[in-house]
């Protein structure tokens, strides 16, 4: 079948990859004037690890990742609050464990697909129209095309998700924290291989020494959806003005920064992922948010059981659409609860939930103990064996 993928990032990436891979002509839709590589660090692991051996590009996401060794809180002078070994995770979900910026591991899985898949840059879906034996597109610059099945893996804030299904509000569930991320050269100090956060009430603040003598911070805070209309800098700074640590010194490199990513920190939540011929998959579908830590790995593994079960059905999208959500939509409801759940981690709202976190760090670096916190980073899916 002809598959229209919007987006271009981990999820219609892996997508597009295993279509390939069983006979289909999958073509990738991105906005994006051209691919886009780094951004904000994420931990990978689980499910979505075993897919992407299987794709064969565990060597470059291992070269690509960091093996990081500690999570340290500090307080407002530089006092460290808790100090927590990475090994506590490891224990908990194997050796395949490793830190990476989300672009990095895009561009990975983009690799196996680049000279094999056509992708559309600088673009975007304007309508889409199902008739009887398939769906027409319209596009921004593109001329009007045909295609079999249209795949929306266009993120939180997906636009096939909003002409097909309805407007963001009838599924966005904001958790009342917005995220902030952004890399800069030459700053210090530098903590190698080490996650340094500052919480204060209802704010996050960290930093990760990157390759290159690039430093990633990252900004988390508590706030309405749809706070004052300040420019994404200036609500940084008018958050965070007070917070201490490295705080005013963080802030002023933010007058240098070109590229910074800002968004809420919402989940998606549907009764359907599909609707005829269109279906959506990763964050568009079920996003858990930024904070529940997994998102990719879950997108990767939904990539792969969709590419399977239409392998299986022989064609019969409906059947595998079905298939594909039965199998799935339990395991990613229960994410999205727990990362919900989570929020308290990144945001704490009290002086005792300050206290509470660092003693929580503190503790699971004991074994027996860390399984009352860290539990959660288990997957309970058995990954089906498709033989792509």
């Amino acid at each position: 079948m002809k598959v229209a993928i919007s987006g271009a990032g981990v999820a219609g990436a892996a997508l597009a990859h295993w279509l390939h891979r069983t006979g289909h002509t999958p073509t990738v839709i991105e906005r994006a004037p051209q691919f886009r590589t780094g951004g904000y660090v994420i931990d990978f692991w689980g499910v979505g690890y075993q897919v992407a051996k299987r794709m064969g590009i565990g060597d470059s996401i291992r070269t690509a990742g960091y093996h990081m060794e500690r999570v340290r809180s500090i307080g407002r002078n530089g006092e460290v609050k808790a100090d927590l070994s990475v090994d506590v995770f490891r224990r908990m979900v194997g050796d395949d464990f490793t830190s990476l910026p989300r672009g990095d591991l895009a561009a990975a899985i983009y690799a196996t697909i680049e000279d094999k898949v056509e992708t559309i840059f600088d673009d975007s879906i304007v309508t889409i129209d199902e008739h009887s034996d398939g769906v027409h597109l319209t596009f921004e610059r593109t001329p009007p095309r045909d295609f079999d099945l249209v795949i929306g893996a266009d993120g939180l804030h997906s636009n096939v998700r909003r002409q097909v299904f309805g407007p963001d509000p009838d599924f966005e569930h904001y958790l009342g924290c917005k995220v902030a991320a952004c890399v800069v050269d030459g700053y210090r100090p530098r903590d190698e291989l080490s996650y340094v956060l500052h919480n204060t009430r209802d704010r996050q603040l960290g930093r990760f020494a990157l390759r290159g003598d690039r430093t990633m911070f990252l900004f988390i805070f508590r706030a309405e959806h749809d706070s004052p209309g300040l420019a994404p800098k200036d609500e940084l700074r008018n958050q965070f003005d007070d917070v201490g640590w490295e705080g005013p010194d963080i802030l002023a490199t933010l007058d240098d920064v070109d590229d910074l990513y800002f968004d809420v920190v919402s989940q998606i939540r549907m009764d359907r992922w599909s609707r005829g011929r269109v279906l959506l998959i990763g964050d568009a579908a079920g996003c858990i948010s930024l904070l529940g830590g997994e998102g990719t790995g879950l997108a990767i593994t939904e990539a792969y059981v969709l590419a399977g079960e239409l392998a299986l059905a022989g064609g019969d999208y409906r059947r595998a659409f079905d298939a594909y959500e039965a199998r799935l939509r339990p395991f990613i409801e229960s994410k999205q609860a727990r990362a919900a759940r989570f929020i308290w981690f990144f945001a704490t709202r009290t002086r005792f939930g300050l206290w509470f976190r660092n003693v929580a760090m503190r503790t699971m670096n004991f074994e027996p103990l860390s399984k009352l916190f860290a539990g959660s980073m288990r997957d309970e899916f058995d990954l089906p064996d498709y033989d792509m």
